[in-house]
């Protein structure tokens, strides 16, 4: 079957790709300093966000943006992984069957390192959500670097520039395989920027933290440890 440069990533998943990535390095790089936990925050709002988006476009956009088009089972993800052996991989239009699991993944470590962030903001679960943060936050950064480079080596393998890709939105395929432009996606990707935009620009607040007179005494929390240690140490971490 003859193939051809086809669109495959919509504007909204591209978007949204990118977006997280920024947010979750941002989050990352701002950990371990009092001083910008304001800027952090506003990251972790930010990738939560996004993730929430790109959970309901999973569900209701367009063909290889959906869950449905990539949930691929053992089996598969062994055929395609043989495939690699021979240096001849099978070739899929959207996400292939390992690169699908890596996403399932990083999905699931997301919800967990947000979910875990906004209890420890909020002074909830003491040292053990603590704990839970910090080690889905790392498990994520792990999963992400073993994701660049399987998406390097398959860009050799397929002989196909991959992270232009995910710019483009274009890939090598049957025409069949390909999606076609939508206004409605467009639209989506433009209320995904804005938001973004708005919330960095103060257009809505974020939920404020409890006040002083609500936390925990010293050495009752774990969070609150923590933080008063960053005090102590001059913030220079």
């Amino acid at each position: 079957m003859e193939k051809t440069r086809i669109l495959v990533w919509d504007l909204p998943v591209r978007l949204t790709h990118w977006l997280l990535a920024l947010s979750f390095a941002g989050a990352f790089l701002t950990a371990e300093s009092e001083r910008v936990r304001d800027v952090h925050v506003a990251f972790g709002y930010t990738f939560m966000a996004l993730l929430a988006f790109r959970l309901v476009w999973g569900l209701i956009g367009t063909r290889h943006a959906r869950f449905a088009s990539f949930a691929y089972g053992p089996q598969a993800v062994l055929a395609y992984a043989r495939s690699l052996a021979t240096r001849r991989p099978l070739h899929f239009a959207g996400h292939n069957p390992a690169g699908s699991w890596a996403i399932f993944a990083m999905l699931a470590l997301g919800i967990a390192t947000g979910a875990s962030g906004y209890a420890l903001y909020q002074d909830i679960g003491g040292r053990g959500i603590e704990s839970m943060h910090e080690g889905a936050a790392n498990a994520l950064l792990a999963l992400v670097v073993v994701h660049v480079a399987a998406v390097l080596a398959s860009s050799l393998l397929h002989r196909e520039n991959l992270v232009a890709a995910m710019f483009t939105g274009r890939k090598r395929g049957a025409a069949a395989d390909g999606i076609g432009r939508s206004r409605f996606a467009a639209a989506t990707a433009a209320v995904v920027a804005f938001a973004a935009v708005a919330l960095w620009g103060g257009a809505y607040g974020l939920p404020d933290a409890p006040p002083a007179s609500a936390k925990p005494a010293p050495g009752g929390d774990g969070v609150h440890d923590a933080r008063a240690k960053h005090r102590e140490r001059g913030d220079d971490s």
